[in-house]
């Protein structure tokens, strides 16, 4: 059993914006066509599952070359150099293998009692405020930014604090680059502190495990920094605009929610579909052609750029039968928007636990849960990085 649609898109980066509204398609003999960034450069966009793994997957695409000070840019919400996401090779590599340490599958889902703990601590205060409750503000910002505190070991109190730096960095058009450039240097400040501070008194958590690795001569003071930085804010905003667009999908297609109430045993399936559906993340990071790579029918000359839309993947019929329905029994292929190859996010499992902890509490203490009506219930977010809402007024 399918189930219909799941929701609108919302709004778009602009050039996606204008592939939808083309009714363009990526036919099999071209797989990449080029546009112009907002800056004027010009990159390869792949709307192509197949190819977009290739994308992903090919180490003749770099990331290191597509930070570089001259490489065409997207957007400025990208990675530093030093960042394990801005690397290839084997520099990637030996900074993946002390993150991938600290960040076990034991360790997260050791986080599963508390995960759920704090979904139901802030279930009750919805249900406190009664129906008419914001969604967004009461479930989908706290809760990833209480999870990532507890997982890093960053005092909750100081949680309001990194809301406010972290969503300006995202915000790729109302915040000026000065106010991005104060804001990351209060965060690194932040970060230095704290990781001082627990090196005098370690703790059993994410960021001591990695202090004991630069101790160890593993990674460098900044990369140390960078990394915490980089957890932090790529597990927050991303799984914010995950968890408000999942519900938001379901809510649109009352015969989906309704199946996971008969059925809970379907959720961690409906999971996959909905990220697959309706990603946070529309978009991979840039990438830069080390050396001329034949793409479907064109070539990618060296220096030129690509990048690859997750989103337009995870929707490509070849892969995906019928891929605007939600399916729940699940597919064959893997979504892209976690990645692919060896930049594929570290941090799928948690975010995984995040969503199914999320819908299987809301199914069971708002079995009636449905859309506000009237305008201004559904509110998205423009201008950031990432999709995603600022405002889900829900009843029941």
């Amino acid at each position: 059993m399918r189930h219909r649609s799941a929701g609108p898109l919302g709004p778009l980066p602009e050039f996606l914006e204008q592939y939808l509204a083309g009714g363009a398609h990526i036919s099999d003999d071209l797989g990449a066509v080029p546009f112009a960034t907002p800056a004027g450069d010009k990159m390869w966009l792949v709307c192509d599952y197949a190819l977009g793994r290739q994308v992903l997957s090919d180490e003749r695409f770099s990331r290191a070359e597509a930070v570089k000070p001259h490489a065409p840019q997207l957007n400025d919400a990208q990675p530093v150099p030093n960042s394990m996401m801005s690397m290839d090779g084997a520099e990637h590599s030996r900074l993946r293998r002390v993150l991938t340490k600290a960040f076990t599958t034991g360790r997260v889902n050791a986080l599963a009692p508390a995960v759920e703990r704090l979904t139901d601590e802030c279930l009750d205060a919805m249900a406190a405020a009664g129906p008419g409750a914001d969604l967004v503000e009461g479930l989908a910002t706290p809760l990833p930014l209480s999870v990532l505190c507890s997982l890093l070991g960053v005092p909750l109190e100081d949680s309001p604090r990194f809301r406010g730096w972290v969503e300006v960095l995202f915000d790729i058009s109302a915040s000026t680059p000065r106010e991005k450039a104060r804001r990351r240097l209060e965060l690194a400040d932040y970060m230095s502190e704290l990781i001082e501070r627990k090196r005098r008194e370690p703790e059993d958590d994410v960021l001591t495990s990695m202090i004991g690795a630069q101790t160890r001569g593993e990674i460098s003071m900044g990369e140390l920094l960078t990394m915490g930085l980089t957890l932090l804010m790529a597990g927050y905003e991303t799984v914010v605009g995950q968890t408000s667009l999942s519900v938001l999908a379901l809510l649109s297609d009352r015969t989906a929610y309704q199946d996971l109430l008969d059925h809970p045993e379907r959720v961690a399936r409906t999971v996959e579909e909905l990220l697959r559906l309706t990603p946070s993340t529309p978009l991979g990071f840039t990438r830069v052609a080390a050396e001329p790579v034949a793409l479907g029918g064109v070539t990618v000359q060296t220096g030129e750029a690509v990048v690859v839309s997750l989103l337009h993947g995870n929707l490509d019929g070849r892969a995906f039968p019928e891929p605007r329905l939600i399916d729940p029994q699940g597919r064959d292929a893997a979504h892209l928007t976690f990645g692919h190859g060896v930049h594929r996010c570290l941090g799928a499992s948690l975010a995984r636990l995040e969503l199914q902890t999320v819908l299987t509490c809301l199914l069971r203490r708002f079995p009636n849960l449905r859309l506000a009506s009237g305008p201004g219930s559904v509110v998205w977010k423009d201008g950031l990085g990432t999709r995603g809402l600022s405002r889900l007024i829900v009843e029941w």
